[in-house]
């Protein structure tokens, strides 16, 4: 049960980019946050960095992310994640997404790559070779879930504003609708922090988890760094929640005067 609570959260992240632009990040930009699920004050860990490079000359964007179940609830649901995006540095659009996942029942591997030429996604399922296929891909800038960690804070809304987003998970496309419903107080270690919150709809043929009634909400601070300061699962089994413990700004970042806003993590 833990294991799809835990990537409940993660799609909840997903739905917190904006199409508008490519990823802004910063080089060395990294955040950390702790996920706690009912009694379990940290059920798991989810880290995110960014890095700049290039390849033939080209800029890029790299964008790794790691989770895990973490303490004591790790002997009883196991669940370790990694990803790693690659986004073209001057357009901003993905090029590739590696993903894996290991739990006590399932393992997943699999490598998407944006075919723009032909308006194709070549999705190869590196287990099950049976799901591999191209899929046709959709308008707009379906980005990964890595990068809505910091893509949440490019959303310019305003309490009672929407906007309508496509999102990608494993090797689906989701049409959303981010609903900006009302600023809210937020407590951290360092003290509260106002945010607006952000709350994601599937409007249009529910699917998913949002079929089954589903919440996702997403809280970023109203500050010049406009992070995501607490992200949240609301499922007919249980409630995860993920708390900003630390942020990185990396450098040449611009949101350096708010590095030290969260508690480093205590783990």
């Amino acid at each position: 049960m833990y294991p799809r609570l835990f990537q409940a959260l993660l799609f909840a992240l997903v739905t917190s980019i904006s199409l508008a632009q490519g990823p802004e990040f910063a080089d060395g930009e990294g955040f950390r946050f702790r996920v706690s699920w009912g009694v379990f004050r940290t059920a798991g860990i989810l880290s995110v960095r960014a890095s700049h490079e290039e390849t033939n000359g080209e800029p890029r964007l790299r964008i790794q992310t790691e989770t895990r179940t973490y303490g004591l609830i790790r002997a009883f649901y196991p669940f370790d994640g990694f990803s790693d995006c690659l986004f073209d540095g001057e357009s901003g659009r993905l090029l590739t997404a590696y993903a894996t996942t290991k739990s006590a029942s399932k393992e997943t591997n699999a490598l998407a790559t944006m075919d723009y030429a032909a308006n194709l996604v070549r999705y190869q399922d590196r287990i099950d070779a049976s799901r591999t296929q191209d899929l046709p891909l959709p308008e707009g800038r379906p980005m990964d879930m890595i990068t809505t960690l910091l893509c949440a804070r490019n959303l310019d809304l305003e309490p009672g504003e929407k906007q309508d987003v496509v999102v990608m998970f494993d090797k689906d496309f989701y049409e959303l609708t981010i609903h900006a419903e009302r600023y809210e107080k937020i407590e951290t270690a360092k003290g509260t922090v106002e945010a607006l919150l952000l709350t994601p709809k599937m409007e249009k043929n529910p699917r998913g988890m949002f079929r089954r009634g589903g919440q996702v909400h997403v809280w970023v601070s109203r500050d010049e760094a406009r992070l995501p300061v607490k992200l949240q699962v609301q499922l007919k089994f249980g409630t995860g929640t993920a708390y900003l413990t630390d942020y990185q700004p990396g450098s040449g970042s611009t949101r350096g005067t708010v590095a030290n806003l969260m508690a480093p993590s205590d783990q």
